[in-house]
């Protein structure tokens, strides 16, 4: 006796439908077309998430640096003068003392200073 994969297999186009639900046209519509845009959007969706992380890292920098020069040193002295202090904070907590408050990043770039010269 043959196995019918009626129930499964209208399951799984079912879930392939429901997560191509909006797409534009024939994608939104039409099983075949709606998985190959499903399975790219997902390939998109993965690599989106790692591309996140070093994005936000980059902007942390971004704004540790603009803090750091407002206090008259570079990114690359700042941070190598909170490591010989033994300063260990995160870039992500170092951008947000830099955006909300900066009196306290500014008397870390002071320690950092003293620690370089």
């Amino acid at each position: 006796m043959r196995v019918k994969r009626t129930v499964n297999a209208l399951k799984k186009r079912r879930k392939i439908m429901r997560l191509a639900k909006g797409y534009f046209g024939s994608k939104s519509r039409s099983y075949r077309i709606a998985r190959e845009a499903v399975m790219k959007s997902l390939q998109y969706a993965y690599v989106g998430r790692k591309l996140r992380k070093r994005n936000m890292r980059a902007l942390w920098i971004t704004r540790i640096n603009a803090a750091a020069r407002l206090n008259g040193l570079s990114y690359s002295k700042f941070m190598y003068g909170l490591k010989v202090c033994g300063i260990n904070l995160n870039r992500k907590v170092l951008a947000e003392l830099a955006v909300s408050d900066a009196a306290a990043f500014s008397a870390l770039a002071e320690k950092a200073k003293a620690a370089i010269a």
